[in-house]
């Protein structure tokens, strides 16, 4: 097995949203904002070549939306998905599976695109099979009106259409790519229903892809709960048990959101389970 960073592309978000009731002079520290109050954001997904299998987790933004949508969030830096992939001899055609951890728009937007002449939306992953669960799923289509503006129907039903959505049959099952790959699946509800928080085996560690559950090495304390978070009084002990299981076992939690920080591990202290060791992915994979 091999495992890739695949960057999509950065952008910003606002400090005080992705800290929730947490003030700006505590979360500064970690997370410091600009003279816009926005904190830096990355796309950061994992690919997975197991034998003849390519599985990409989540998709970034992707490239169909508006300027005046993308000015919302203040793109920066020169990653693209197509780049990430050519940087280790793969194209988009080569991806066997696309599993996305939750269908907000900056975790499965690079998953659609426009079609050739731009009358319609099409999966920018032709070969691949596209996996959710059948609970997030509804509550995506279906979205609360909180959540409406990250649910784009753009972004998700083109996948249905195309007949190459597929679900994880139930939660705690897990999904099935091989033999030889062992990959769990922690289903987590205090962000949204049922995002899926895949655990990888990789030689001697496990690789936690660790989406929306923690953001960014930042987002360690318990309380640090973003405002995007549909229910935070589940996040609080849906962390609890992923981080002190982070910390028991010494689990590598790879950070889709941290633009400086790729992988750490956590340990436990007298305040809690905090950070313990930072690495590049070139250190681990």
């Amino acid at each position: 097995m091999k495992l890739y960073p695949i960057e999509t592309g950065n952008f910003k978000l606002d400090g005080g949203a992705m800290f929730g009731v947490v003030p700006k002079t505590i979360w500064n520290k970690t997370n410091p904002a600009d003279e816009n109050n926005l904190i830096d954001i990355a796309g950061r997904c994992l690919l997975i070549e197991e034998g003849n299998r390519l599985i990409l987790i989540d998709t970034g933004m992707g490239n169909k939306q508006s300027d005046k949508f993308f000015g919302y969030y203040s793109l920066w830096g020169n990653f693209s998905m197509d780049k990430s992939l050519a940087k280790y001899g793969f194209h988009r055609d080569d991806i066997t599976d696309v599993f996305m951890t939750h269908l907000h728009f900056d975790h499965c937007g690079g998953s659609v695109q426009w079609n050739k002449d731009k009358t319609g939306y099409e999966p920018a992953f032709k070969n691949a099979k596209f996996w959710s669960n059948e609970n997030h799923w509804e509550w995506a289509t279906k979205p609360n009106a909180r959540e409406k503006a990250s649910f784009l129907s753009e972004n998700i039903l083109p996948m249905q259409e195309s007949g190459q959505l597929h679900f994880i049959s139930k939660p705690g099952s897990d999904f099935e790519v091989s033999k030889e790959l062992d990959f769990g699946i922690f289903y987590a509800d205090g962000h949204t229903e049922k995002q899926m928080i895949p655990h990888i085996q990789f030689q001697d560690k496990t690789i936690v892809f660790c989406a929306d559950l923690l953001p960014t090495a930042g987002h360690l304390p318990l309380p640090y709960v973003m405002g995007y978070d549909t229910r935070p009084l589940l996040t609080m002990p849906e962390k609890a048990k992923f981080l002190n299981a982070a910390a028991d076992n010494n689990y590598y939690l790879f950070l889709e959101h941290d633009a400086h920080n790729e992988i750490i591990t956590v340990e436990h202290t007298e305040k809690g389970v905090r950070l313990k060791e930072r690495f590049s992915c070139s250190d681990i994979f």
